[in-house]
């Protein structure tokens, strides 16, 4: 008989593990309990219910073994983490210095108006209609006139090669490689001309603030369209610069001062400082040079008298489209089509300028029946994925405008990571639209999307 002891946890296991276990010759526990594994463990197939243990052969093992292959680039193996927008920006954040991620990922005073137009964009649901052949799909539109392969430019930013050294020219050059329009900021840290040379395939809007000199203005305006430019837009929201408070509290000069804290700064980023200190200077293209910050640059050289008089001075000097951006209400989406707009562009400049405005999103369908048979209508303002662009076009909008998700890319991997940014919206918009079950772009309406109440 096994002794008290070694017999115990043997009492405490079920019947079917107990059986041919009670006696045995051998006094020492260890065989017993290795016999009792054998008995608990090594069952016949019939009795347990399952296949006996054996080896794998090496010929079924082999097909598991899938070692990933080596990336020696580093741009490449950063990128290739990135599956989501949200995945760029993180990897932006660990790339450039803490100011410039602040100047591109902030926006005005406590950043009310950007986590809106994001929660906007969280309160939408789809309602997928089912057994639609979606085994092909047509991400494209038409926007002015122009076949677009998808529904999405890049939007207009300002002092872009800070963000990267290439600045604009990746990004145009991804945009041209994608089809996808370009949209040249008057605040662009290189020149209309030099833009017009680096990608001379790409379709390219201007982007304009009117100054308080209207005779620059005018000039920038001749020059985008003596280069090229297919459309202007009209910037309208920027009467004063928006309060940036990251920028305030990180110092943000223009160009970027060596201070105690960025000399501590470029020991973590060295990469981003030799790039700054070893290419051309980090200037505004439009201007020869301005030593503040571009909250001053705004007050100083932007003109706070635009009225809706200054669209029909526009009208006169652009024979092309004429859109204009930051929209936030149905009379001002009439009153700037009844002044001689072809489009408006329901904006908050990504939250960058009033803050506590009105979600973009949320103002969208009633500008568009107001307007939307005489003008199109676009939005920008908190785009961080492809369906947020898919039920933006459902709502009513013909197009958007990316910022931020493209200047994460731009910041994560240059223009290669333009080329990513641009891929993962494609992706999501492309998978949105056969989940939805649409087969195009044209076949979305309001039926395939509705805002969930506040709070429910």
């Amino acid at each position: 008989m096994l002794n008290a002891r070694c017999a115990e946890p043997l009492n405490r296991r079920p019947a079917r593990f107990r059986a041919g276990v009670t006696h045995h010759p051998d006094p020492h526990a260890s065989l017993v309990a290795g016999r009792v594994w054998r008995e608990t463990h090594w069952r016949e197939p019939e009795e347990v219910g399952l296949a006996g243990r054996r080896l794998p052969r090496w010929s079924e093992f082999r097909p598991l073994l899938r070692p990933a292959r080596v990336q020696l680039d580093p741009t490449e193996r950063r990128l290739r983490r990135a599956y989501t927008i949200a995945d760029l920006r993180t990897i932006a954040a660990h790339r450039v210095p803490r100011a410039v991620f602040d100047y591109t990922d902030g926006a005005a005073e406590q950043e009310t108006s950007l986590r809106r137009a994001r929660r906007s964009f969280a309160r939408v649901e789809f309602h997928p209609q089912a057994l639609r052949d979606v085994s092909t799909t047509d991400t494209g539109t038409t926007v002015l006139g122009r076949r677009w392969p998808v529904p999405f430019a890049l939007a207009p930013t300002g002092f872009t090669r800070m963000m990267h050294h290439e600045g604009e020219r990746a990004a145009v050059r991804a945009a041209q490689r994608a089809g996808v329009t370009f949209t040249l900021s008057t605040m662009g840290t290189t020149s209309i001309e030099q833009i017009a040379q680096e990608a001379p395939g790409a379709d390219k809007w201007f982007q304009l603030y009117v100054w308080r000199d209207r005779a620059a203005g005018k000039d920038l305006v001749e020059r985008a369209r003596a280069a090229g430019y297919e459309a202007l837009v009209l910037t309208v929201d920027t009467a004063v610069a928006g309060a940036r408070m990251r920028d305030v509290r990180n110092g943000l000069t223009i160009p970027p001062a060596l201070t105690p804290s960025t000399v501590l700064d470029a020991a973590i980023h060295p990469a981003w400082w030799v790039n700054l200190l070893t290419t051309e200077p980090l200037t505004f293209a439009s201007l020869s040079e301005w030593p503040g910050t571009v909250a001053e640059l705004v007050d100083a050289m932007f003109d706070p008298a635009l009225t809706f008089a200054d669209i029909e001075w526009l009208r006169g000097i652009w024979p092309g489209p004429l859109l204009v951006k930051g929209i936030h209400t149905v009379d001002d989406a009439c009153a700037a089509v009844d002044h001689g707009a072809d489009g408006v562009i329901v904006s908050t400049h990504g939250g960058r300028q009033l803050d506590r405005a009105v979600a973009p999103l949320e103002v969208l369908s009633p500008v568009v029946d107001a307007v939307g048979d005489r003008a199109e209508v676009l939005l920008d303002t908190g785009i961080m994925h492809g369906g947020d662009v898919v039920a933006a076009l459902a709502l009513g909008a013909k197009a958007c405008l990316v910022g931020r998700a493209f200047l994460y890319g731009l910041m994560a991997g240059g223009e290669r990571g333009v080329d990513r940014a641009i891929a993962i919206l494609t992706r999501e918009m492309t998978r949105t639209l056969q989940l939805l079950g649409a087969r195009s772009i044209g076949e979305l309406n309001r039926s395939h999307v509705s805002l969930r109440r506040a709070g429910s």
